[in-house]
């Protein structure tokens, strides 16, 4: 028996996974119609794909008879986020290695940053985020690094959509200040966390360009350790990890 796959078998699954891609971008839930809109098919094709991607678990259908991702992307999710910390945790060893503080990587989980990876420093004072914690993308550097990748109008209104609560008098909370922030993080290629997350605490994060999913990597520390004096040093030491990070991963 033939293991090869007929063309139009390749091209239903490369529509089917593009699809699945669509209604992620759309927050996880979307109507057929604006399926249609956003990628060009036609309906009846559409409806085939759905139906069998509802019929495997990787879609459910709602009740407004809109389409949800379904909750078998899950352990596909579950697993994925393993590998990926695996292969990061060697990379973000040798970048606490190199600058002394804590080192993270996170990525885009609907309309939160959660962390994936941690590897801690040796200070006996040090900053720790249990990894699977998510949190909101506005107010940490790892967060602004992922927003940065994205569009301006996505980027805004995937932040809207969780809120921009002030979790510190830091956090910068106006919608226009935050695009201004966007444009300079894409302009110098890293972002700061001036105690916005948490008081007396300073994350410096880059984007993981090209990455498969929106990712970031981070190194966070007391504020009196990560001064003006140290920037240079810890983004040109980040922006070498996050390369190593890129070729692992892609």
């Amino acid at each position: 028996m033939s293991m090869q796959r007929p063309a139009n078998g390749v091209q239903s699954l490369e529509r089917a996974f593009a699809l699945l891609e669509l209604m992620a971008d759309a927050g996880g839930e979307i109507q057929l119609s604006r399926l249609s809109a956003q990628s060009g098919l036609p309906l009846p094709t559409i409806h085939r794909l759905i139906k069998t991607l509802t019929a495997t678990g990787y879609v459910r259908q709602l009740p407004s008879r809109g389409y949800a991702l379904g909750p078998k992307l899950i352990k596909l999710g579950e697993s994925a986020a393993h590998l990926i910390a695996t292969w990061a945790r060697p990379i973000l060893a040798d970048l606490v290695e190199a600058v002394g503080e804590t080192a993270n990587m996170a990525v885009m989980d609907a309309d939160r940053a959660v962390y994936v990876a941690q590897v801690p420093s040796s200070h006996s004072v040090r900053m720790f985020t249990e990894v699977g914690r998510r949190v909101y993308l506005h107010s940490t550097g790892v967060g602004k690094a992922l927003l940065a990748q994205l569009p301006p109008e996505q980027a805004l209104a995937i932040a809207e959509r969780a809120g921009l609560p002030a979790m510190t008098p830091h956090t910068i909370t106006e919608p226009g200040l935050l695009l201004e922030e966007l444009a300079r993080i894409r302009e110098r290629g890293y972002c700061v966390d001036d105690a916005e997350q948490e008081e007396g605490v300073r994350c410096l994060a880059v984007p993981v360009t090209g990455a498969p999913t929106l990712s970031a990597i981070s190194v966070s520390g007391p504020e009196g350790r990560i001064g003006a004096h140290a920037v240079e040093y810890i983004v040109t030491h980040l922006q070498t990890a996050a390369s190593r990070l890129l070729a692992e991963i892609s």
